[in-house]
C-alpha cells in the first residue's frame, strides 16, 4: 500500500539533507518535466536488464518522484513489494500521489537517509537511479544499501559517466564558467556531485569497501531532454546541476551578468537536436551491478 500520511521531517537532518529539502527540492519540482522526461530514457533502457522477478522485495534508494519505484512495483507484481526511500518530503508526496492515481498497491514511500542506515536484511534487490552520486560518504551509503539486502541479494545503481560524455551538463557549465568563478570551498552543494562515481576504478573500490561482490559496469548512452525550448533549457541549467550551482553561488555577480550568460547558453542550445518534445543532448551513464555476500 502506498503511504499517503504526512511524512514528518526528523530533527536530526544533516546539513546536506536540509539543503536538499529547503533549496534543491523546489527547483527539482519546477523542472520535473526535464528530470523525469529526460532521465527516464536511461532507466527505460536499464530496467529490462535488472532481472527483477515477480514476488521479490525491492528497495529504491533516492527514489525521487517515484517513477522508477512504480516501474519496479509493476515488475514484482502483486506478490512482491517495493519501498521507495528519499530524504526529500516534497518528492515523496508527489510520488505517493502518482502511485495512488495509477492504483499501485504493492508500493510504499518512506522518508529516510540511506547514509544513516536502512532496514537491514529485508530485500532481494536494491536499486538507485542517479542517487548514490550524492552520498556525502559513498562507502557509508553503499554499505547501508548492502546491509539492506538478504544474503546473496542483488543491487544495481545508475550513475553518470565522465563529464566529456555528458555534454548536457558539462557544456552549459563550461559556458557559465566563462563568466563566473567556481563556487568557493564553503559553498552549499548537492553533495559530491553528478560525476563523483564516473571513475570505474574508484567506484569499484568504494563498493568493495562497502562489502559488495561480483561488481560489474555496463555503459548506456542516451539522448536526454534538456528543456521544452531554449528558454526552458537555459532556466533549467541556471537552477540545477554544475552550471546552476556556479550561478547560485555567484550571487549578485551572476545576476549582473545574467543577460550575457543567457545569450551564450542560447547559442549552445540552438545547436541541440530538436523534436516536438523539446531539446535533446547526449548523455552517458554506468549501470553498476553487484551482490551481497551469500553468508
Amino acid at each position: 500500500m502506498t503511504r499517503q500520511d504526512p511524512i514528518q521531517v526528523p530533527q536530526d537532518d544533516t546539513a546536506l539533507v536540509s539543503f536538499w529539502n529547503e533549496v534543491l527540492a523546489p527547483k527539482f519540482i519546477r523542472y520535473r518535466h526535464v528530470l523525469v522526461g529526460g532521465l527516464s530514457r536511461h532507466s527505460a533502457e536499464v530496467m529490462p536488464a535488472l532481472g527483477v522477478r515477480p514476488g521479490e522485495r525491492v528497495l529504491d534508494v533516492g527514489c525521487g518522484f517515484g517513477d522508477t519505484a512504480i516501474a519496479l512495483a509493476r515488475r514484482v507484481g502483486p506478490a512482491g513489494h517495493v519501498t521507495g526511500v528519499d530524504c526529500c518530503d516534497a518528492f515523496l508526496g508527489l510520488a505517493a500521489a502518482d502511485a495512488a492515481e495509477q492504483g499501485i498497491a504493492n508500493l510504499e514511500f518512506v522518508r529516510g537517509d540511506a547514509e544513516k542506515g536502512l532496514a537491514p536484511g529485508a530485500h532481494d534487490f536494491v536499486f538507485s537511479r542517479f542517487g548514490t552520486m550524492f552520498f556525502a560518504n559513498p562507502v557509508a551509503g553503499l554499505r547501508s544499501m548492502r546491509r539492506a539486502l538478504k544474503p546473496g541479494g542483488r543491487m544495481a545503481h545508475i550513475v553518470w559517466r565522465c563529464r566529456g560524455d555528458n555534454p548536457w551538463l558539462d557544456a552549459p557549465h563550461r559556458v557559465v564558467r566563462q563568466f563566473l568563478p567556481a563556487p568557493g570551498a564553503d559553498a552549499r552543494t548537492c553533495g559530491p556531485g553528478p560525476f563523483s562515481m564516473a571513475d570505474e576504478a574508484r567506484t569499484r573500490a568504494q563498493m568493495e569497501a562497502a562489502g559488495f561482490e561480483d561488481i560489474a559496469f555496463r555503459r548506456f548512452d542516451a539522448k536526454v531532454l534538456v528543456g521544452r525550448g531554449i528558454a526552458d533549457a537555459i532556466a533549467f541549467q541556471l537552477a540545477l546541476g554544475p552550471a546552476g550551482e556556479t550561478f547560485r553561488e555567484a550571487g549578485s555577480l551572476a545576476e549582473d551578468r545574467r543577460a550575457e550568460i543567457e545569450a551564450a547558453l542560447a547559442v549552445l542550445f540552438a545547436a541541440s537536436e530538436t523534436t516536438a518534445e523539446g531539446l535533446w543532448m547526449d548523455s552517458s551513464s554506468w549501470l553498476i551491478t553487484a551482490r551481497a555476500p551469500s553468508a
